[in-house]
């Protein structure tokens, strides 16, 4: 099947609804997604999306609050974007129907009810309850489906952009129920197919978060960065029946306090905002203290704080936790470091545009400058949100589809995936990169990962070429070219910075404020 469209979206987390949402407005819409249209890190996203609402915050404040937890490796423009029209756009998302929590004031009126998280000076946190990606999932999505002029075509995996004399025409998607792969021509492209975690055994991310985006655009020829710093989320729900369950950090913004199986607190030993502190500071703090007592977890205390309070402000992970026989407002919550955020991707200017021309990025899978080397909590649903409003607007910039000769797409070999193989060499990835490429990292073990991915990779894409095409075949192929990518970037920093941290380069270098390009 071919198919003709003003824009194309690859992906439906809230990058890609907002921008064919905007894109809309000039054009017909086509957004392909791999699984169900609601299935994506958006939807997992619990904390909230940053904003400066309150009497006492201001931009400048947010602005530094994230310039800091970058670690110097921020493009300051971006974030300056980022904050001064958040709040804007998060009034946008109100006006298309996402319902952010709300207090009441003594007068009657209401406002929202602003959180707080690791490495925010202020409240300003806006939340739907412990569900705001889901909530911002929900209201976007229903928009984007009773929108006449976008098309949603679910069940659909990307396999490759289709560039024709160095500019990107649109992809080339696997039908996973017929098997057969369509061509999508387009006079724009934007990736917005989200995250990378499931290349690490432990992420909070899920299944679907297979690095797709990033690969495709590499192989494009887009310029990738900072693929070395991975955010690990320092508290997810430590149980073999968890799945890494994120207990989001908006419960240490409510006051919660880690502690080590004695009772005692151990933060202030590494930063002076103690439980507060940044996520990176915050798992490696949880990393050393592990290693050295040799216990399998810490906790995360609560049991101090209103019970009521808890139970409304955090209802799903009060409810997660209790199904695990964990009751939070009495009982300390085991909690272990997970993957849960990738920092760099395909490198854009602050329209969403890649190094290819027509081809856009936006959200997890990009990297725009804001995050840095590190990001602070609840600006990439901000993120998210901002990009895509100035890809869509620039998008219409361009000129239509130009008449190019469409080479067919490339549909696999003729013997069946050997299914087992891909399962087992997905295992060994996975195991790989959480050994040597985790939260603590040293020359030899990234050399060791660099050689065993290089290898997977490999035998990855003679499956490609071999065997009918799969999902799992396509998946594998895209974790092993973002699991080569990031271990490429962490051997090309030879510093500690952010979430990058390298024993045997522990301190920062003078020269290294500048990103990891490939």
């Amino acid at each position: 099947m071919e198919s003709r469209s003003d824009y194309l979206v690859i992906g439906s987390g809230i990058a890609g609804l907002w921008a064919a949402l905007k894109a809309s407005e000039h054009g017909e819409v086509l957004v392909i997604t791999k699984k169900d249209s609601a299935d994506s890190n958006t939807n997992h996203a619990q904390g909230g999306i940053a904003g400066v609402f309150a009497p006492d915050d201001s931009f400048e404040l947010h602005i530094q609050d994230t310039l800091t937890a970058g670690a110097g490796l921020c493009h300051r423009d971006a974030v300056e974007m980022l904050v001064r029209e958040g709040p804007d756009r998060i009034r946008e998302l109100m006006d298309v129907g996402a319902q952010f929590t709300k207090e009441t004031l003594p007068d009657g009126t209401t406002k929202l009810a602003l959180g707080r998280e690791g490495g925010h000076s202020r409240r300003r946190i806006v939340h739907a309850a412990d569900l705001t990606g889901r909530e911002i999932e929900r209201a976007c999505l229903a928009a984007a489906e009773a929108n006449p002029r976008i098309h949603m075509l679910s069940n659909h995996l990307a396999v490759d952009l289709l560039v024709v004399d160095g500019e990107c025409l649109g992809a080339y998607a696997l039908d996973r129920q017929t098997r057969e792969v369509d061509t999508f021509l387009t006079r724009a492209t934007l990736v917005a197919t989200g995250g990378l975690g499931r290349i690490y055994k432990h992420t909070t991310n899920p299944p679907i978060a297979t690095g797709d985006g990033v690969g495709m655009c590499y192989r494009a020829g887009a310029r990738v960065a900072n693929m070395e710093f991975i955010q690990f989320h320092p508290t997810t729900l430590y149980h073999p029946d968890a799945d890494s369950f994120l207990i989001s950090e908006a419960v240490r913004g409510e006051g919660g306090v880690l502690r080590l199986p004695d009772g005692s607190t151990f933060m202030e030993k590494h930063h002076p905002m103690k439980s507060l502190a940044p996520r990176d500071i915050v798992a490696r703090a949880i990393h050393a203290e592990l290693r050295a007592i040799g216990a399998p977890c810490v906790y995360l205390d609560v049991t101090h704080l209103d019970p009521e309070r808890i139970r409304s402000r955090f209802p799903n992970i009060y409810a997660k936790c209790l199904s695990y026989g964990i009751d939070m407002t009495k009982e300390w919550i085991p909690i272990v470091p997970a993957a849960h955020y990738s920092c760099g991707g395909v490198m854009t200017d602050l329209e969403g545009r890649t190094s290819v021309p027509r081809l856009y990025a936006s959200g997890e899978v990009s990297c725009t400058g804001v995050h840095g080397a590190n990001r602070l909590a609840s600006n990439s649903l901000l993120e998210a949100v901002v990009f895509s409003e100035h890809a869509a607007a620039d998008m219409r910039q361009l000129a239509p589809l130009p008449a190019a000769r469409i080479q067919p797409p490339f549909c696999g070999g003729d013997r069946d995936p050997d299914l087992q193989r891909v399962a087992a060499l997905t295992r060994d990835l996975q195991a790989c990169m959480w050994a040597e490429v985790g939260i603590v990292r040293n020359d030899a073990g990234l050399s060791r990962a660099l050689d065993q991915i290089a290898a997977i990779r490999e035998e990855a894409e003679r499956m490609y070429l071999e065997s009918k095409l799969s999902g799992a075949v396509l998946e594998l192929r895209s974790m092993a070219t973002a699991a080569y990518l990031v271990v490429q970037c962490a051997l090309m920093r030879h510093e500690s910075r952010g979430l990058h941290y390298n024993l045997d380069h522990p301190g920062l270098d003078p020269t290294g404020a500048h990103d990891t390009i490939i």
